[in-house]
């Protein structure tokens, strides 16, 4: 098994001065892009001073950390220290809503809270109103976790808590601890320590591979919250398998993923960060402008989509270096791969498939999916070193050094069951359809049977029911059917029932569950002697009204 912390540290000593992880940081002042570089060198003293300076500060192993920080080199550094110092990063979404925010936060129950000065900024008294008006739910962090120690990232703004640790001040905590006197040696500007910690200086625990290292919220709702656990050695496997196969030493990636940029760092690729809220999907033409040198580009297909209907446009635009494309967090289909190898002839495509509870579970070279013209179903490439995989009556069982610990508060979990229904041809994977009532949004998984007592529950719902529609490139569009008390004679998306059902639903459930089409109908369509609920019917209906 791969730990985690001792791959990404290996490679700063290996890789030294070569650049590990660029940021570009827009200035609105100059109207200019600048660029934030550190080398490896740079980076694994950073983190190792990072961590230093938690442990002086008085974490301790098993510490849970609330995390909301945008990527950039800062998170990175600070969510790669935490682990090291003996922490856990738990991810949290600000934008998930206070209620469910609230609910996932005690759930995890963390002793430090890391956000953006921004975040602290937005969620004190005065400006939450205004945030509210602006869409944003947010929870006061500064109040949220009685008796939290805060990090802060960014310059000290209004509504940093008091006695709140900057987290580029955390080497110099360090740098107390140690008596080290001698000013710091670094990069020019950066603020980060490059001297080796002096002798005798508190050092970060060593820390198991079995410890605990991330949590991530999945799916859930304010009554029931759910959370995947992953350890330093569940991470450390599945990484390393994404960086052996689809990253070299000094490659230029493109991406804002955690989840891929941290293989680059261990393959001793060069880590190219977009500046925060630059999403390939929304803002294409713009996203375009990293991408001349751009070796190897991670994007979602939804994203892929957007890119190249752009270039379609703007051919000039396309990136002249790229070599490898790494598709992932929903279904890589067929037209999208036709469209993508016509715009990067000779560009290696990867199609990644896994899930929170173990990623990735196999990668398929995009060549030879389209050349598989399997009938009975969609080839998801060969299984990853780090998963093991057997079939249950059809349905894809999953276990290997790369699961998952298991679910937060629940029993650890000795193998995961995908609810895909499957085919293995020795290492070679085919997915041949969905045992269980699920669909894709974006890159989440979607269950309707979390979210459909909570919708049911809301006033003047008498029943509910949710379902995906899918789109060309694999996506689905989520649409939510109510009966309401006064139904109806016909499909109505503006009844006051579905405008109040729409407005009700932020803040209850998973942002990336929102749907898209709320619609008040007569009745919901049933079958059987037992009249259960026809689901076939039911996107049948949301198809016709999409």
């Amino acid at each position: 098994m791969t730990d985690l912390l001792d791959a990404v540290l290996a490679a700063c000593d290996r890789h030294g001065s070569a650049a590990a992880v660029t940021r570009g940081l827009r200035s609105a002042r100059l109207r200019r892009t600048r660029l934030e570089t550190h080398t490896y060198a740079e980076l694994g003293a950073a983190i190792r001073s990072t961590a230093a300076g938690l442990r002086a500060e008085g974490m301790q192993r098993g510490d849970r950390v609330l995390f909301s920080v945008r990527p950039g080199p800062d998170a990175v550094i600070l969510a790669l220290a935490i682990v090291l110092a003996g922490g856990t990063v738990v991810f949290a979404d600000p934008g998930a809503g206070e209620a469910l925010f609230r609910a996932r936060t005690a759930l995890a129950a963390p002793k430090w809270v890391a956000a953006e000065s921004l975040l602290y900024f937005g969620s004190s008294g005065p400006l939450r109103p205004l945030a509210r008006r602006r869409g944003l739910d947010l929870a006061p962090y500064a109040r949220l976790v009685p008796d939290a120690r805060h990090l802060y990232v960014g310059p000290w703004l209004p509504g940093v808590p008091r006695g709140a640790l900057p987290v580029r001040g955390l080497r110099s905590a360090a740098r107390r601890a140690t008596r080290l006197e001698t000013p710091p040696v670094g990069y020019p500007g950066d603020g980060f320590e490059t001297r080796p910690a002096a002798p005798g200086a508190p050092q970060p625990t060593g820390g198991r591979e079995s410890d605990e290292a991330l949590i991530v919220f999945t799916s859930g709702t304010t009554d029931a919250p759910r959370a995947v656990v992953h350890t330093r050695g569940s991470l450390g496997a599945g990484l390393a398998d994404v960086a052996a196969s689809s990253m070299r030493a000094g490659q230029r990636v493109v991406t804002d993923q955690l989840m891929v940029g941290i293989p680059a760092l261990i393959a001793g690729a060069h880590w190219i960060m977009p500046t925060p809220g630059l999403d390939p999907g929304a803002s294409p033409k713009r996203y375009l402008g990293l991408l001349p040198d751009a070796e190897v580009l991670f994007t979602p297909p939804a994203a892929l989509d957007a890119i190249l209907r752009l270039l379609d446009d703007a051919p000039h635009l396309a990136p002249l270096r790229l070599e490898t494309l790494i598709l992932g967090g929903a279904p890589v289909l067929r037209p999208l791969l036709e469209r993508a190898f016509a715009r990067f002839p000779g560009v290696t495509i990867r199609a990644v498939y896994g899930m929170t509870e173990i990623l990735p579970v196999a990668i398929a070279d995009g060549a030879e999916k389209l050349a598989r013209r399997d009938a009975e179903g969609d080839y998801a490439g060969r299984l990853v070193p780090s998963v093991r995989a057997r079939l249950d009556t059809g349905e894809l069982v999953l276990s290997g050094p790369g699961l998952a610990a298991g679910y937060l508060g629940e029993p650890p979990l000795a193998e995961v069951r995908t609810g895909d229904l499957a085919r293995l041809d020795g290492d070679q994977l085919v997915l041949l359809g969905r045992k269980k009532d699920m669909f894709i949004r974006g890159t989440q998984n979607v269950y309707p049977g979390l979210y459909e007592p909570v919708i049911a529950g809301l006033p003047g719902v008498r029943e509910a029911v949710m379902t995906g529609v899918p789109d060309a490139i694999g996506d689905d569009r989520i649409v939510v059917l109510v009966v309401p008390d006064d139904p109806p004679a016909h499909p109505d998306s503006s009844h006051p029932v579905a405008r109040a059902v729409a407005r009700a639903l932020p803040g209850l459930i998973d942002a990336g569950a929102l749907p898209d089409l709320v619609v008040a109908v007569p009745e919901l369509p049933r079958a059987g002697r037992s009249r259960k609920l026809d689901r076939a019917a039911v996107a049948g209906i949301a198809r016709s009204l999409s």
